[in-house]
């Protein structure tokens, strides 16, 4: 018999949509198409979408492996695995199970099976199938694990659908989240330390399109600094498919602030201008949000009044900031950098903008009244129009 090895991908949240179901499964095929066309080319596989599940049919199947491996960072999956997918017949089921599954899970000390019976009409019901299935396997000659149905190490889990039966042992948690682009599209404040990669990763994985715009400091922040953001976008794009980095040069607006305002006040007028440009890209790239990295009290610029002086500039916009870090302290934030493979770039010692000018006491509990008033002693709006006009665009895929 001919078995062939495909991809089961199982719906994540999704399952708990109502009737806008369609457009999120709509959504979630798109990345799953897109990830599929990398990895094996326009002609390279079959898909198709059933019951809470995407199936995947690469045509070569020696490039299943690789194709497993993209789907692993595809948000909006709860679970996935590699199956055997043979004819609804208990024989052919029987044969996977000797021939495939026994080798593949010899090396476990006990396991059990479990059997989803979609197809009510297949002549046996889920323990039936349970239990011939784990018969099959004791019987196969050299099989050494042992059944234990309350804590096994590993489930061999039968699916009888619709088309076919599914054979599979060792299922995957999914990358989780919403199918990417299913909640709209933001502007990433994106700087090169370990938070705003992290904030970006979250948000993505909540269905956000990220497109990112860093700030630079020239010649006071260096091209290498400016190469590192470049190289986290890269990095995230292993998530979110590609990326538009923008970059603004903040410079001459930093001089400003240096020379007309009080020294405590500068990180926050300076993040007040962040506000005002990132809220001019996010309206001209029909945004709906900025997204930054900020954690409730780790820096001066983080406390909540700190945050309250920055965050009127954007409302003012009707624009709304999403703080995915914002209850989670560093070592949550270093886990999850580590996780999604960025911690070791974001701590190269190349400067940020942040770091120049910086005050030796730092206003932490600003009024708004106190920051307009410094802001007065500036041109704003020539300050934003010069810093804009030399906006720069690189566009970031995996």
């Amino acid at each position: 018999m001919n078995f062939k090895r495909c991809i089961l991908l199982k719906y994540g949240e999704i399952v708990l949509k109502g009737q806008n179901k369609g457009y999120f499964e709509d959504r979630l095929r798109a990345s799953v198409s897109s990830r599929l066309r990398r990895a094996l080319g326009p002609d390279g596989y079959e898909l198709y979408s059933m019951q809470s599940t995407v199936y995947i049919m690469p045509r070569d199947d020696t490039m299943t492996d690789a194709a497993m491996e993209e789907m692993r960072t595809v948000f909006g999956l709860g679970g996935l695995c590699v199956a055997w997918r043979c004819e609804k017949d208990i024989e052919e089921i029987k044969t996977v199970l000797h021939e495939k599954i026994a080798p593949e899970i010899s090396g476990y000390r006990t396991f059990k099976c479990d059997a989803k019976r979609s197809d009510k009409k297949f002549p046996l019901t889920s323990p039936e199938i349970m239990r011939i299935s784990g018969d099959a396997l004791l019987e196969t000659p050299g099989f050494r694990p042992a059944v234990d149905v309350i804590d096994p190490e590993i489930t061999v889990m039968i699916e009888i659908r619709d088309k076919h039966a599914f054979v599979h042992a060792g299922r995957e948690k999914g990358a989780g989240g919403m199918p990417r682009g299913s909640s709209g599209k933001a502007i990433l404040l994106l700087s090169g330390g370990i938070d705003s990669p992290v904030a970006g990763y979250m948000a993505a994985r909540r269905g956000a399109e990220i497109e990112a715009l860093h700030f630079e400091s020239y010649p006071y922040t260096s091209e290498r600094a400016k190469e590192k953001v470049f190289e986290l976008s890269k990095l995230l794009c292993r998530y979110t498919d590609r990326m538009r980095v923008f970059t603004i040069n903040l410079t001459p607006i930093q001089l400003a602030i240096k020379e007309h305002c009080d020294e405590e006040y500068f990180t926050l007028i300076l993040r007040r201008f962040m506000m005002r440009l990132a809220s001019r890209l996010s309206k001209e790239r029909e945004c709906g949000a900025l997204i930054t990295g900020e954690s409730l009290g780790q820096v001066a610029s983080q406390t909540m009044k700190a945050l309250a002086v920055t965050d009127a500039i954007p409302a003012s916009e009707g624009i709304p900031v999403l703080r995915p870090c914002i209850g989670m302290d560093k070592d949550d934030i270093i886990t999850i950098a580590r996780h999604i493979g960025t911690f070791d770039t974001s701590i190269l010692p190349y400067e940020d903008c942040c770091t120049v000018f910086t005050p030796r006491h730092p206003k932490t509990n600003p009024s708004l009244e106190c920051l307009i008033a410094q802001e007065e002693k500036l041109d704003i709006s020539a300050l934003c129009e010069e810093a804009y006009k030399g906006i720069e665009t690189r566009l970031i895929t995996y």
